[in-house]
């Protein structure tokens, strides 16, 4: 990892990571946001992850002088592409943020003050609300994930922001979206799991980072807004493939023995014909094939690693 150097004296260093895949207007957008951080210490990285048009070509690099642009040619993603950028930070904080957000001036400054007040905090997030709803909530912490079902739902998705979800706690999970991860955290837990790619990732890195005994925080003085899904989108075969997949492999990676039985019974019979049914009925056949070759992977693959 890269080794760690100072802006100055002052707050910790601060990287903020964020991929961009072939959306380099919205990922512009995402740094103009950064302009207006009240923080005064921190680095921007955006890794480009193998667009079809360098990111380079699109921005005027002097507007940003923060930014470090690190272009790989392969599309590693969310997984490997945060990795990558993770490897070339140098913050004590790493502020992993999708591109499709756009941030506030308090953001960091609220992100870190759990740090200092409880030293078992590892991790950080904000409440995130909608872009095109900023009145409803996206995620204010998460349940705990249920090990026969493979489920875990956002607090107060999807509900209006009437002041339920003002109160920090501790939470089971974090969300891709926006989390600030010391890097103690990093050091003694590892990056995301690779194998991932896309989707649960964030759910396996959390399980692994309260496994070492750290604490993963909901911060709702620190509030952020997103785009959703502009990257992948709601109702793409892709996604339907990678949450499948990776909600089998998060099952295989953290449950015993008789909770994987109990999960693998549960997902055949119910989970399966309903979604193979739903599929079919709507014409989502692109759908319907993505959804098996995700649960199929698993018949080949017989490695639970991070690589």
């Amino acid at each position: 990892m890269a080794k760690r150097e100072r802006i100055d004296d002052g707050p910790g260093l601060v990287s903020i990571i964020t991929i961009n895949y072939n959306q380099a207007e919205i990922t512009r957008q995402f740094l103009e946001s950064t302009k207006h951080l009240i923080y005064p210490n921190y680095e921007l990285i955006v890794v480009d992850n193998a667009s079809i048009q360098p990111l380079s070509d699109y921005l005027d690099l002097s507007q940003f002088p923060h930014l470090q642009l690190i272009r790989s040619e392969v599309n590693l993603g969310f997984t490997g592409g945060n990795n990558l950028g993770i490897q070339k930070a140098k913050g004590d904080f790493f502020f992993i943020v999708n591109n499709d957000t756009e941030l506030s001036p308090t953001l960091l400054d609220e992100l870190l003050k759990p740090f200092s007040e409880q030293k078992q905090v590892g991790v950080t997030c904000p409440k995130i609300r909608f872009f095109d709803a900023p009145q409803r909530v996206q995620y204010a912490g998460y349940n705990p994930i249920n090990l026969y079902t493979g489920q875990a739902r956002a607090i107060g998705f999807n509900q209006e922001d009437d002041g339920r979800f003002d109160k920090p706690h501790p939470t089971y999970f974090a969300h891709g979206c926006a989390m600030m991860v010391s890097r103690k955290v990093v050091d003694q837990v590892g990056r995301f799991a690779d194998r991932f790619f896309l989707y649960y990732e964030e759910l396996d890195w959390s399980q692994r980072i309260r496994n070492a005994g750290f604490v993963i925080y909901y911060q709702p003085t620190a509030s952020i807004l997103h785009k959703e899904s502009v990257s992948v989108g709601q109702d793409s075969p892709l996604r339907t493939y990678y949450l499948t997949r990776n909600r089998i492999l998060f099952m295989r990676r953290h449950c015993s023995s008789f909770q994987r039985f109990i999960f693998y019974m549960y997902f055949g019979a119910f989970v399966l014909p309903k979604h193979l049914i739903s599929y079919t009925i709507t014409g989502k056949l692109k759908h319907a094939n993505a959804f098996l070759r995700g649960a199929f992977w698993h018949l080949t693959s017989t490695s639970i690693s991070p690589v």
